[in-house]
């Protein structure tokens, strides 16, 4: 293990260059919801394609309703019904009304819709109280989107907006970026699943759940290998029909200085090298490749493997799948109590945020799940500043 601690932003730096980028492929647009645009969207269709009715009423000629009003009505007969959906629009003669509905094409001759609630709403002689005038309750052909432009550049997140307005244009698949394909590995002979009975000495495996949803979070796809025990043989054989599917490999624990440490074992002097951070919690970290794939090994503790995910995996894996955006909102706050930090280590409390003052929640062990699942901010404190005073103002990372 590397003698000098990295700071946080070299080893940031270094995931950011290990996580490969994903492919761009084509997924149907149901599958895109949160997948990034691969390239620009053109549209081969004009939105609205063709002129409609934007109300229940009447197709006219707006001169042949010139003076009509309530004591006065001008009456038409009506030659044709246009629901929506009618493909064979009869053009609309001179004195003459179509009944028609709202987003049904509006026929050759027409220039106004009358509303049905400025008729008296017969079906075969409608009597018309109000003048219309040219273009009234129209929808032309063209307004939201003319025909070959570019409704969607590439880098766009797709919401429900978006994939909509794909499906609008006539797209039943997008061309994303792929999601990225991550093999999760927890280690430790003591971890047992959660559901089975503890004996003296074990826990609870939990932190191949925490990292699966922090991966499925940011669009990834997880493949989940749980407490694999302490040794080096089984580790092997656990992932050995495993790397060849996947994009990257995320292990948690086995990476401090001690005995047992199945992960540095297994993977050290074999492409992966193992360092420590200049941050609390969170020190033992490694990353490197296994053969052609990328490897990131996370401490083992929980907050640790959550608070590495946050900083590394989480903006390298949104990078490599086409977002822009990748880092979290952050705020300056003041905060209610003292805090002290270790010198030379940027260290990050879980924290609450509320009202322009942020409050630690727990304190700053690496073991203390509770308080990071209540928190809903980081406080950090750069390396350099070993205690902050109550009401001091401070650098804040907004998890939610």
């Amino acid at each position: 293990m590397s003698q000098t601690p990295l700071s946080v932003d070299e080893y940031g730096a270094r995931i950011a260059a290990l996580v490969p980028a994903t492919p761009v492929v084509s997924l149907p647009v149901a599958d895109c919801l949160g997948r990034v645009l691969g390239e620009d969207l053109v549209s081969p269709v004009a939105l609205p394609p063709f002129d409609n009715s934007a109300m229940d009423g009447y197709a006219v000629r707006s001169a042949d309703v010139t003076g009509a009003g309530r004591q006065a009505a001008v009456v038409l007969p009506v030659e044709e019904d246009i629901p929506a959906g009618r493909t064979d629009v009869v053009p609309l003669l001179p004195g003459t009304a179509h009944r028609i509905m709202t987003g049904a094409a509006l026929p050759p001759g027409a220039d106004a819709v009358a509303k049905v609630e400025d008729t008296d709403g017969d079906q075969r002689q409608v009597s018309v109280y109000a003048p219309v005038a040219p273009g009234t309750h129209i929808r032309h052909a063209g307004e939201d989107v003319a025909e070959g432009a570019t409704v969607l550049k590439a880098g766009t997140v797709l919401g429900p907006a978006q994939l909509g307005l794909a499906a609008a244009i006539g797209r039943a698949e997008l061309p994303v970026h792929r999601p990225a394909r991550v093999l999760v590995l927890s280690t430790g002979t003591e971890l047992v699943a959660p559901g089975k009975p503890l004996l003296h000495g074990q826990i609870y495996e939990s932190n191949s759940v925490l990292l699966a949803a922090a991966l499925r979070e940011v669009g990834a796809v997880p493949t989940v290998l749980r407490s694999v025990p302490d040794d080096v043989d089984a580790f092997h054989a656990a992932i050995a029909e495993q790397t060849a599917r996947v994009d990257l490999m995320v292990t948690s624990g086995g990476v401090s200085a001690g005995a047992y440490e199945v992960v540095k074992d297994a993977l050290n002097g074999r492409g992966v090298e193992f360092v420590r951070v200049a941050m609390q919690p969170g020190g033992p970290q490694g990353c490197g490749h296994l053969g052609s794939l990328p490897v990131v090994t996370l401490p083992g503790n929980p907050v640790s493997t959550a608070l590495s995910f946050e900083l590394f995996l989480r903006p390298a894996l949104l990078a490599a799948m086409g977002h822009q955006d990748t880092a979290r909102a952050r705020t300056r706050a003041r905060t209610t109590t003292e805090l002290r930090s270790p010198a030379g280590k940027r260290q990050y409390r879980r924290s609450q945020h509320a009202g322009g003052t942020v409050t630690p929640v727990g304190g700053p062990g690496s073991h203390l799940l509770a308080s990071f699942a209540a928190a809903d901010c980081l406080i950090e404190v750069p390396e350099g500043v070993t205690v902050i005073a109550e009401g001091e103002e401070v650098e804040v990372v907004l998890l939610r």
